[in-house]
């Protein structure tokens, strides 16, 4: 047999979640393994601003998952790269009259949150991480085996090229699709939404004024989300949630045929949509763990939970999962307690659970109530939606909620 090489934590998945905790945990007395299936070279970052230099996959971060960045040193990388802050948000109902205006100043606050494409991320982590004396990197690394060896307690995860790595804690940062979850038999509750999201990033004729732009329409919710561009260009990273049967015909439409179909999708808040880089679409899916631990595993952000798109508060999540393991895993070490012990794992489901299935029954219940097309349902939710409009302190309290600090 191999000989095993032993480390406290092993976390497999080097994408937002997992390097960030990693990230977390450096230099905090661990020895720490990153196992990553793709290759962990630094991504290449292009300098152009534009339609074709853009990931098509970003992500809203709010204030607070900032603050994570910024703890472990990756955020003045990726402002330094290149980021756009959204301070103003408008979300209006395509069946009715009803809209609802978010402001940064509503609170104080110099944005509501920042929009950043996810290699960028990615690239920032990754370089902390190899700076980190204290974390061996697997590149191109593929997931055998995990299982617990049940004499110790202790985790042994094989990889596809023979190594053998052992564990105090295994954590799952791997996906949507955690074939660690699958391997140590998490049960799971999930269901398919019979929606796809496009997304991709265009040119707009207006300047996006900072603001991110979301229609619900009776297909499916339609966002723009402002990018950093040039005087004279202007861009937007797009995410078009709609139904599977109707996805097939949009993507095969013609550059100027889509651009056409956008700009009437949204209104034309933005004037002409000129020009779009390639489409891409992805299929929707609610999936949550009915538990999130055991003993020396502990699931963190897609391979715990995913969630509708439609406010962009799926990465969020993950890096609060990331914080909050962390914290834990710091707090126990103070009291000489190993990370992969049930009890400390526990305190990091208990702390995290409940938000997440919060913010997961919130957007499914935006979802169900934009999908109605009854009139007397359509009359009460633009009704809703202007009222909520007026009243100062509960809008207030949404914001902080979206930002991540209420």
């Amino acid at each position: 047999m191999t000989e095993a090489r032993r480390f406290d934590i092993v976390i497999i998945g080097a994408g937002i979640a997992g390097s960030a905790l990693a990230a977390a945990l450096s230099g905090k007395g661990f020895a720490m393994a990153l196992v990553e299936a793709q290759s962990l070279a630094l991504p290449e970052l292009p300098a152009p601003r534009d339609l074709q230099s853009f990931d098509p996959r970003v992500s809203a971060i709010t204030p607070r998952s900032r603050q994570l960045l910024q703890e472990v040193g990756a955020w003045e990388t990726v402002a330094s790269y290149r980021l756009c802050p959204y301070r103003h948000m408008t979300v209006w109902d395509a069946e009715g009259t009803g809209g609802i205006d978010f402001d940064c100043a509503d609170v104080n606050a110099q944005a509501l949150g920042y929009i950043v494409e996810n290699r960028a991320i990615v690239s920032a982590l990754l370089a902390q991480v190899a700076a980190s004396s204290d974390v061996t990197s697997f590149s191109e690394a593929r997931l055998l085996d995990c299982v617990r060896h049940e004499a110790t307690g202790t985790m042994r995860v094989a990889l596809e090229d023979g190594a053998v790595l052992e564990a105090d804690l295994v954590v799952a940062a791997d996906g949507a699709l955690s074939r660690v979850r699958d391997m140590m038999g998490f049960a799971t509750r999930e269901w398919d939404y019979g929606h796809r999201a496009i997304v991709t990033t265009v040119q707009v004729e207006q300047p996006h004024q900072d603001t991110c732009w979301q229609r619900f329409l009776a297909s499916g919710p339609l966002a723009f989300l402002p990018l950093p561009g040039e005087p004279d260009r202007h861009y937007c990273s797009i995410v078009w949630s709609m139904r599977d049967e109707l996805v097939d015909e949009v993507l095969a439409l013609e550059e100027r045929d889509f651009c056409c179909r956008l700009e009437s999708a949204i209104e034309g808040r933005l004037g002409k949509v000129l020009h779009t880089a390639a489409r891409f679409a992805f299929p929707l899916r609610q999936r949550h763990a009915v538990d999130y631990v055991q003993p020396g595993v502990a699931l963190v952000a897609d391979a715990a939970h995913t969630i509708h798109p439609l406010a962009g508060q799926g990465i969020n999540l993950g890096l609060q999962d990331v914080a909050v393991l962390a914290e834990e895993i710091l707090a126990g070490q103070s009291r000489g307690v190993r990370p992969g012990q049930l009890a400390l794992l526990r305190r990091y489901q208990r702390r995290r659970k409940g938000e997440n299935l919060l913010m997961m029954a919130a957007m499914d219940g935006f979802k169900a109530l934009f999908e109605q097309q009854a009139l007397p349902l359509r009359w009460l939710r633009n009704a809703g939606m202007r009222r909520v409009s007026q009243m100062g302190p509960l809008k207030q309290q949404l914001i902080r909620r979206a930002m991540g600090v209420g």
